[in-house]
């Protein structure tokens, strides 16, 4: 298992990341360069759990033409003759350049330098162990696309290149990877697609493998005698070096199995290795010594999800409760899935009973040792029930002898020595939980009757009116009083759950009070006040909670307005720390914890059931997809294993719950690539185009298919197969003006071999007849069908360069067909297409965003405005009337705006670019929803939000704000940024600023929501100086945050 320990933000798109070790140090450091050539080397401290910046800076260079492949970053400890240790980074960053960075012998960064590189179609570069002088080994591609491999030598001195100790021309067609080897071999494996080279100065060996292209490489022991390679395929194999002493004999390669298609490999240690995917979930694998029955020596122990890359995704209400759901087209190749993603974290109900008002749960083992639970208590206003798990596996009332039933329960709980303890307003009774009779009891004096109560498996605490607090012990058959104290104030709430050393017994008592409404802890067994916290306002304290999270203690206090304090809370003297609060619901709260996954959480039971658990040693809120609940406990039963009960309105239910995150996502394997979703409410389907890759001996070709899907069950009702070279480009649900019945239109496009651009496609309309697609019509277009929309009753479709309108005519013989109504030139390539009424917005290959307007009494369509800059689009949606987002392909989100009402027709036909910001995602896909319940009374409610979809794999949110809101939040944004630092003295400014090859400029109009929310993370200390700033209370500014942390 991988344990997460930190997780920070870095202002930069990484480009690369290296370990290193510098002379001296008793641990790597991490070197990362970013794409906008920003360098940073971090160092970990452990004592403290943080990154520690060593060296920055910026390694951009006023003029020179970035490299195609991305950032090379090559370094290492290279041992000069006078034994002193030199360490040099080396980046090729622009083509003809190779920049050099020296550290001089303390580890400090000197000025760098470049060299001249005469090599411009560089594949890959390396430095080579084992020189007397740093020297590079460049793999490059001549002018007649022959490969080879050049060494040189980096005079420090010259500020040059010298020619290097050997070179090796003309390699295999598909080299492209170049594998420094240690000492004492040294030399360099070079990775083609159908050779495996080794080469040093005086060694030469090579052997032939499989056609395949080579993605990943891991290094499995110091000496470099093996490596893992894993191919775009997902195939992993094992490299070994063959060795006489310090002379290479030859090279083997073995197939050990297959992995999700790999971008990286780390080998870690005991034979587990991490491959990170890029196309599918990353994963932790394990590589035994015997292969399984299939073959494979790889046996995946854990995954770690990964969305990336999302092509498209569409946004749902599967469950048709109010709660929005995305459903993605996810990763490429083998590893393609559909995801579903959903905010959250479900209870999968297993069995439910009626039962009316119920005012407490509590599950009861039937001995100490019992791993399991037996009993379920259900306390009512004036009864108490007990339910138990007959033979059959269902719920049946049963008695427990010893407990009274004709009363409210206030608390039960196991006790030591096979004892069970039961609560009501008049007693505290101890029974035996295997002869179930009554062993002692403790009975409230006379006027007198318990108001809350609280136990563990050796101590109860209890309170009856008039403030006074009673302790008593829980021995063999016996109950002793052993304190008695008055408090001021009633008592509201109570906790006793022991979270020290001893599992039985706590030294800290959590009380909750009336009238002064304060949380207090007490000392046991003594009942002296340690620490009193007024909570402030008029809402008393409903339930107190000692809980330990990740090793870290805290006490959590709820309010009855659904507000809930929590508190560090140190073991040792009893103080509290920290304090910060959050709003779960409006209605009281009760909190009770339970484990899953051997970790244990807290659910917090209200009209918004909350779970509270902890990642990374930092508390977070999932909300439970449940309506109301007011009571929970655990109920791990040998038929319903690590379930819980849970008290809603009318009913008791009991059912598992899902893992505990804040997202919970469902993965349906394809085993193919789904490039476009769409759901059909009528039909309850999804229907998606997606493409399969088939590898034969000879050569690799595409199946293309549209899909339909069960939108519950998710199987494959219907297949229809495209033609050979036809892709499907684009799909949606809709109806036409005229006729009742609901449709699937598919865009597809040929993709030939020989031309640059398709020149021919087809749209196909499709119904779903008893579960399977029914091409209704065809109609073959001039050009790939980028895009559909329905628009008015009719069709609007982009193909290639033009916009047309198709409507939906009936022939004379009752069959119907597509005819074409009007179009609209003048685009390089019309790829995304949004509509609004009569206003069509195209985002183009090349020329931005464009607004046309269909006019009915002509039947045309014109162009209204358009952006005037270059940006080459990857997304487009519409806002709001006047206002068009846009994502283009250098990472960038920009706002444009229509001037309706400007003075001139020029004005007027253009868009005014409004919003600028760098989100540093590819974004594939726009659409307007939302995850979360959208409750009517809320402030939030009324904020309307789009979500995004990146190659990356991240899900995102954009809200509309008010004018008033956004200010308030762009001043905390800005005291933000005075707080926190970037990691690596990154600036955040930097990094959010609008940029592409022409220009870079500030962000307008956005702001960073991950920014805005982190404020919730810091230390009251910190949130008191920025409270200061912004003139507003600590309370106002987490209110004001947490609302935004209710839009995702």
């Amino acid at each position: 298992m991988l344990q997460p320990m930190l997780d920070v933000p870095i202002y930069g798109r990484i480009a690369t990341l290296e370990l290193f070790r510098p002379h001296g140090e008793q641990q790597d450091f991490l070197f990362i360069a970013t794409e906008r050539y920003k360098f940073c080397v971090l160092q970990w401290d452990a004592e403290a759990s943080e990154l520690i910046t060593r060296a920055m800076g910026d390694v951009s260079d006023r003029i020179g033409r970035p490299t195609d492949n991305g950032q090379l970053v090559f370094q290492e400890v290279l041992f000069c003759m006078s034994c002193a240790q030199l360490l040099l980074i080396g980046l090729h960053l622009y083509d003809g350049l190779f920049k050099v960075i020296p550290f001089d012998n303390k580890g400090q960064l000197k000025e760098a330098f470049n060299i001249r590189l005469e090599e411009l179609q560089v594949l890959d570069i390396k430095f080579l162990y084992g020189c007397p002088k740093p020297t590079i080994a460049v793999l490059y591609q001549d002018n007649k696309d022959a490969r080879h491999v050049k060494t040189y030598e980096v005079g420090l001195k010259e500020k040059d290149f010298v020619e290097g100790p050997w070179s090796q021309n003309n390699l295999d067609n598909g080299a492209g990877l170049l594998i420094p080897v240690p000492m004492p071999l040294g030399g360099v494996i070079i990775i083609g697609e159908e050779t495996i080279v080794y080469c040093s100065a005086n060694s030469f060996k090579a052997i032939p493998i499989k056609p395949s292209i080579t993605r990943a490489y891991g290094r499995v022991d110091a000496d470099g005698s093996r490596y893992l390679l894993s191919d775009n395929t997902g195939l992993l194999h094992l490299l070994v070096i063959t060795h006489e002493k310090e002379r290479v004999t030859g090279l083997k390669i073995e197939h050990l199995g297959e992995t999700s298609v790999a971008s990286t490999i780390s080998y870690l240690d005991n034979a587990v290795v991490y491959v990170g995917s890029s196309y599918g979930d990353s994963q932790l694998v394990k590589l035994n010594l015997q292969p399984d029955a299939n073959g494979s020596y790889v046996e995946a122990l854990e995954r770690y999800v990964n969305l990336g890359p999302i092509v498209d995704f569409c946004v749902v209400d599967l469950e048709r409760q109010g709660q929005g759901q995305v459903v993605t087209c996810s990763g490429a190749y083998k590893d393609g899935s559909l995801r579903v993603v959903r905010n959250g974290i479900g209870i999968n109900e297993q069995a439910s009973v009626e039962l009316q008002g119920i005012k407490g749960l509590w599950s009861l083992r039937s001995s100490t040792d019992d791993p399991h639970d037996t009993f379920l208590v259900v306390s009512f206003i004036s009864e108490t029930r007990f339910l138990a798990m007959n033979m059959e596996d269902e719920l049946e009332e049963t008695e427990i002898e010893g407990f009274y039933s004709q009363a409210q329960t206030l608390f039960c709980q196991n006790a030591i020595n096979d004892q069970l303890v039961q609560v009501t307003a008049s007693s505290v009774r101890l029974v035996s939980s295997t002869s179930r009779e009554l062993l002692d009891e403790w009975t409230a004096p006379s006027g007198f009757s318990v108001n809350v109560a609280t136990a563990n498996a050796s101590q109860v605490l209890l309170a009856t009116g008039g403030g006074h607090l009673v302790y008593l012990e829980i021995g063999n058959a016996k109950l002793t009083e052993v304190k008695h104290i008055q408090l001021e104030y009633e008592i509201s709430c109570l906790d006793i759950n022991p979270i020290g050393e001893n599992s039985c017994y706590s030294s800290l008592a959590a009380v909750g009070m009336w009238t002064d409404i304060s949380a207090r802890i007490y000392s046991l067994p003594g009942l002296d006040m340690i620490t009193k916290e007024n909570l402030g306002g008029e809402i008393i304290p409903r339930s107190v909670l000692l809980c330990k999270f990740e090793g870290v203690s805290y006490l959590l206090c709820a309010l009855g307005d659904g507000h809930l304090f929590n508190f560090l809370l140190n073991m040792n003297t009893g103080e509290l720390s920290d304090r910060k609060k959050v709003s779960l619901g409006t209605q009281p709260i009760t909190l009770r914890t339970f484990s899953s996954k051997d970790t244990t959480h807290v659910f917090a039971a209200s009209d918004r059931p909350t779970v509270i658990y902890s990642s990374n040693k930092k508390l977070l809120y999932s909300n439970v997809n449940l309506r109301e609940v007011s009571h929970m406990c655990p109920f791990n039963s040998a038929a319903y294993p690590d379930s819980l009960a849970i008290a809603k309105e009318g009913e008791l239910s009991i059912g598992t719950i899902d893992d505990i995150q804040k997202l919970h996502i469902r993965s349906i394997p394809l085993g193919e690539h789904a490039r476009r979703i769409c759901h059909q409410e009528q039909s309850r389907t999804f229907a998606i185009c997606s493409y399969k890759n088939c590898h034969t001996s000879t050569e690799e070709s595409e199946t293309h298919f549209v899909r339909l899907l069960d939108d519950q069950t998710f199987e494959f009702k219907s297949i229809y197969q495209l033609d050979t070279y036809e892709n499907g480009c684009s799909i949606i649900s809709c109806s036409f003006s005229d006729d009742n019945n609901v449709y699937y239109c598919v865009g597809t496009a040929y993709v030939l071999p020989e031309e640059n651009e398709p020149t021919k496609g087809r749209i196909l309309v499709f119904a779903v007849e008893d579960g399977k697609l029914q091409l209704i019509t065809e109609k073959e277009t001039k050009g790939a069908v980028y895009s559909l929309n329905a628009f008015n009753g009719k069709l609007l479709v982009a193909i290639n360069q033009k916009i047309q309108l198709y409507k939906w005519m009936l022939r004379e013989d009752g069959s119907r067909e597509l005819q074409s109504e009007c179009g609209h030139h003048g685009h390089i390539l019309a790829l995304y297409v949004q509509t609004r009424g009569d206003f069509i917005v195209v985002g183009d290959l090349m020329k931005s965003i464009s607004l046309l307007i269909y006019k009915h009494e002509e039947g045309a369509i014109e162009e209204r405005a358009r952006d005037y800059n270059a940006n080459w689009m990857t997304a487009i949606e519409i806002l709001n009337d006047d206002i068009y987002l846009g994502a283009e392909n250098n990472f960038n989100l920009f706002t444009v705006r229509r001037n309706s009402d400007g003075a001139t027709d020029e004005e007027r036909g253009r868009l005014e670019v409004v919003g600028e910001y760098h989100l540093g995602e590819f974004v594939n896909c726009f659409r307007h929803g939302s995850l979360v319940m959208r409750l009517p009374d809320s402030e939030i409610g009324q904020i309307p939000t789009v979500i995004f979809g990146t190659v990356n794999g991240v899900i995102g949110v954009i809200a509309s704000l008010s004018h008033d809101h956004y200010i308030f939040l762009e001043k905390l944004q800005g005291c933000l940024n005075k707080v926190i630092k970037g990691v690596g003295g990154l600036i955040h400014e930097q990094w959010r600023s609008f940029n592409n090859e022409k220009k870079t400029s500030d962000a307008r109009n956005f702001l960073d929501g991950d920014l805005i929310e982190s404020f919730l993370d810091l230390s009251r200390v910190k949130m008191e100086e920025i409270s200061k700033t912004m003139d507003v209370p600590v309370e106002e500014l987490c209110r004001r945050v947490e609302e935004l942390t209710r839009l995702h």
